[in-house]
């Protein structure tokens, strides 16, 4: 019997089955303005954990690929999914177990993974106090304030977990009841002994005074295929040169943040977080770039595909093994190195 879909995508998938993909796919051709055409992309959430895409937005680099990038913040892998799928957005930015979701459910028009940004976990276990021999098994009997049921966040976490000889269910209290972007004020309102946290969550924490960093899932569950860039089969298919130049741009930025200081990193990407000190942000980027986050390119390689689904089976969130084949293309990465 199959397993249920997973809460985050099942009103995506509902929609998708219900509508059809022919029905929704109302904006299938990027609008032209002036010398460039307008993509829309939805990301996931905006996060310095992201940065080379924001210093391919800062640089100009969509617009030398003629892009005039439209770029909006879906808040959760379900919603960004849902907007690809509609044709709201033309490309979307989430945690590719969201392809693997939609897939199971047997659309015409799936998703494909065309370029993969980052390569570990982006967030980190926040304690009460200083602990500076933390080890796993701390947990034991602790109650942590975790993420949603399927997404990428809780199941690296539990991976983790699992990998130090732990059980998530039953060696500790994982409440996953908190909205997305609402832990760190639950943690700081006296909610858990833990929080896993994104940036700029742990840092907020952390300059409070609230909660000190202890680990880094990013570092503890090694190279994991985090986020990547994904499109509908046809928007693919109709929009090749679209697609190969906002890979082209990625790249670019990829490559700034690999010859570039965080220092550097953090002022050019400054404007997109005008709310984050320069101090805090350079900070942020300092942690991510020292812990190996961003790839040198964005090849989506067959064995990053494989440790994501043994981590979707572990978490027992797979339906069934997909085809690396049909759900990844490195085409357009490919050339974007060349």
């Amino acid at each position: 019997m199959k397993k249920k879909l997973p809460a985050m995508l099942a009103a995506a998938a509902l929609a998708l089955i219900t509508i059809g993909i022919a029905a929704c796919s109302g904006k299938d051709t990027p609008a032209a303005s002036g010398d460039l055409t307008k993509i829309t992309l939805n990301e996931v959430a905006h996060s310095i954990f992201y940065a080379p895409q924001y210093v391919a937005i800062e640089e100009g680099y969509f617009a030398e690929e003629g892009i005039d990038l439209e770029l909006v913040t879906g808040f959760g892998a379900d919603k960004t999914m849902t907007a690809v799928l509609s044709g709201e957005a033309d490309i979307g930015f989430m945690g590719s177990e969201a392809s693997i979701y939609v897939y199971s459910q047997n659309p015409d028009d799936y998703i494909v993974n065309f370029a993969q940004l980052t390569q570990r976990a982006g967030n980190f276990l926040v304690a009460r106090e200083p602990m500076e021999n933390f080890q796993w098994s701390d947990l034991k009997g602790k109650e942590v304030l975790g993420g949603r049921k399927g997404g990428m966040p809780q199941m690296v976490f539990e991976y983790i977990l699992k990998k130090n000889n732990l059980d998530p269910a039953a060696d500790m209290t994982i409440d996953q009841s908190i909205d997305f972007g609402a832990t760190a004020a639950a943690f700081s309102g006296g909610s858990g002994d833990f929080t896993v946290e994104f940036e700029p969550g742990a840092t907020t924490l952390e300059t409070e005074g609230a909660g000190y960093v202890v680990a880094s899932l990013g570092v503890d569950s090694g190279y994991v295929p985090y986020t990547a860039y994904s499109a509908k089969q046809s928007f693919l298919k109709e929009h090749p040169e679209l697609v190969q130049g906002f890979t082209n741009a990625l790249q670019k930025g990829m490559d700034y943040v690999q010859s570039h200081t965080p220092e550097e990193i953090a002022k050019v990407i400054a404007p997109q977080f005008k709310e984050t000190d320069l101090e805090v942000l350079t900070t942020i980027v300092t942690r991510y770039y020292e812990q190996d986050t961003w790839k040198e390119d964005l090849i989506f390689e067959e064995s990053s595909f494989t440790l994501l689904q043994d981590i979707l089976d572990e978490a027992g969130e797979l339906q069934e093994r997909v085809p690396y084949a049909d759900l990844v293309t490195t085409e357009y990465a490919k050339k974007a190195v060349e």
